[in-house]
Formats: structure tokens, C-alpha cells, sequence
């Protein structure tokens, strides 16, 4: 019996250590040398898909952050491609809210395929992870033009302090060290550099 999956009748209260705990056994906790969106370098990598791969443990996930923002009472959910519109549908699911994305035409962030953003409409962006902040900039920029209000913005992991308004809310809260090539302590050790994700320096 796969022990990440609680009962209906001892399902665990969503905290940092749990999740971290589930991060940490599905995979997606990863440890060694990585090289971030940043540029930077850093020995830990949250590799989301092996979260977002299973649906039991990302629906843990969306439900505390629809706790968190049912008060409020968002309209509608929204995140970026992929991962955050997986987040968004856990999300708009438990608050019982439609959900949207938008795609990235010629360098900015369009609404596509009907979905359409009502002024004045009450909106949450979702986001998988992160990092710097620019995605979800980018998707609040697509939102506010059209004249949503957005009501918050949330996240399943976040690494370090962003500038965002509003500020986030993470389900999980990292602060992890990180380097610059020059000094990276796993760089001076020869240890191979992995590069994930998909917004990689080069």
C-alpha cells in the first residue's frame, strides 16, 4: 500500500513538514548540483513533475491552497504552462472555480482558445514553483490588462524571497543556498553540473 496516500479517515493536516516529507518520497527533493534558472548553481532541485505526476499527492497540494484563499472567494484560477495549469485545475477544482491560461504569442502572454478575463473579475494565479518570479509576472501582466483583479497568488514550492505584489503564499517555503560559478563549493570539487527545467542558462 503506497503509504503517501492517507485514508479518508487519517488524512494528515498540510504543513510545511509534511510536505516537505512528501516531496522528499515521491522523487521530486533532489540533492547534488544543479544549475538554476538563475544562473546560479545550488545542491538542491525541486524536480516538480515527480510531484505533478501523481495526481493523489498534487490534490493534497491544491486543496491547502484553496483553504487558504476560499475567503477570498477567487472567480476564476489561472497559471502558466505546464505545471502551473495542473496546479490551477487542482485548485479550481476544490474552490469550485473554471480555470484559464494563457500561451506566449510573439514574447507575450496571450489569451487563447476562448478564455477570456472579465474586468473586474476576481482572479488567483497558480504556479508550480518559484524561482524569480517571471512567469507569474507574466501572467499577472495578461490578467490585469484585461482588468482582472488579482485577488493573490500561490504556489506549491518557493525558493527564496521574490518581489511579487501580492506576495505569495507556498505551500512550501525554501530558503537554499545558492552560487555563482566562481563560488560554487561543488564547481571548486569537480562535480558535474545538471542542468533541468525549462528556463536554463546558457
Amino acid at each position: 500500500m503506497n503509504n503517501l496516500i492517507p485514508s479518508p479517515n487519517t488524512k494528515k493536516i498540510m504543513n510545511q513538514e509534511h510536505a516537505l516529507e512528501m516531496l522528499r518520497e515521491c522523487g521530486a527533493f533532489l540533492e547534488g548540483h544543479f544549475l538554476l534558472s538563475s544562473g546560479r548553481h545550488s545542491n538542491v532541485y525541486i524536480e516538480k513533475f515527480r510531484l505533478l505526476e501523481r495526481p493523489e499527492l498534487t490534490e493534497q497540494f491544491g486543496h491547502a491552497i484553496a483553504d487558504h484563499f476560499r475567503i477570498s472567494n477567487p472567480d476564476l484560477v489561472v497559471g502558466p504552462l505546464t505545471g502551473g495549469v495542473l496546479v490551477a485545475h487542482e485548485v479550481g477544482k476544490n474552490l469550485g472555480c473554471p480555470i484559464a491560461f494563457p500561451e506566449r504569442i510573439d514574447g507575450r502572454m496571450e489569451w487563447r482558445r476562448g478564455f477570456v478575463i472579465e474586468p473586474e473579475q476576481r482572479v488567483l494565479i497558480c504556479e508550480d514553483v518559484i524561482t524569480t518570479g517571471l512567469s507569474v509576472g507574466e501572467v499577472k501582466e495578461a490578467v490585469e490588462r484585461e482588468g482582472g483583479v488579482i485577488i493573490g497568488i500561490a504556489t506549491l514550492i518557493q525558493r527564496g524571497e521574490v518581489h511579487l505584489s501580492p506576495s505569495p503564499y507556498a505551500v512550501v517555503k525554501l530558503s537554499l543556498d545558492t552560487f555563482t560559478p566562481e563560488t560554487c563549493p561543488q564547481c571548486a570539487k569537480g562535480v558535474p553540473l545538471a542542468k533541468r527545467g525549462s528556463r536554463v542558462a546558457v
